[in-house]
């Protein structure tokens, strides 16, 4: 598909591919395979993430089975126009850590002809829906859905269920903060 730009010729149309589900899903291994794969692609390639996220290194996107994909850490989605310059495919982990102009900032790198691939949590730890990525998904071409495994009862997960106290929306953790658990489960937890 072309798009016609303002200087009258023609330009490829990029597109919104959103992987979004719980943790312990796979959400940012599928988007390392993506973009790892653009690359084999000769595509030009550049990743962003949320310069709160440190979990695993400052810099670097690190999957929870410890891939690695070089990356650039931004403080705010408007970074990533600043930066993302003469690409084929942005890449763009932890989506709802960003602000809410994320969708926007999504829309312009696609108008401009850039595939981007965003990977993030649907919902908090509420099971609530997360930051920029609702509006995130309404837009996006390509939505994929991810689910973990229920670590109550094996079915699929969809939840990120917290497990240490407090009422802090954004608390950076892994197994010893969180649980996926699938919707019958964090019902009952929340329960009690």
């Amino acid at each position: 598909m072309f798009l016609e730009n303002s200087t009258g010729s023609e330009q490829e149309a990029g597109w919104i591919e959103v992987v979004c589900g719980s943790m312990f899903s796979g959400k940012t291994e599928e988007l390392i395979r993506r973009l790892k794969r653009a690359k084999i692609a000769k595509q030009k390639v550049e990743i962003y993430k949320p310069a709160i996220d440190v979990r695993y290194d400052v810099d670097d996107v690190v999957s929870h089975d410890k891939n690695v994909i070089t990356s650039t850490p931004v403080t705010t989605s408007a970074n990533i126009l600043l930066l993302a310059n003469d690409v084929d495919v942005v890449g763009i982990d932890e989506a709802q850590f960003f602000d809410d102009e994320l969708p926007e900032v999504c829309t312009e790198l696609a108008n401009k002809g850039i595939r981007v691939v965003v990977a993030g949590l649907d919902m908090d730890f509420q099971g609530k829906p997360f930051g920029p990525i609702p509006r995130l998904l309404a837009i996006a071409e390509y939505v994929t859905k991810v689910h973990a495994i229920c670590m109550r009862c094996g079915k699929l997960a969809n939840v990120s269920h917290r497990i240490i106290s407090g009422d802090k929306l954004v608390v950076l953790g892994e197994t010893e903060s969180y649980e996926p658990l699938c919707r019958s489960c964090f019902n009952k937890a929340n329960k009690s």
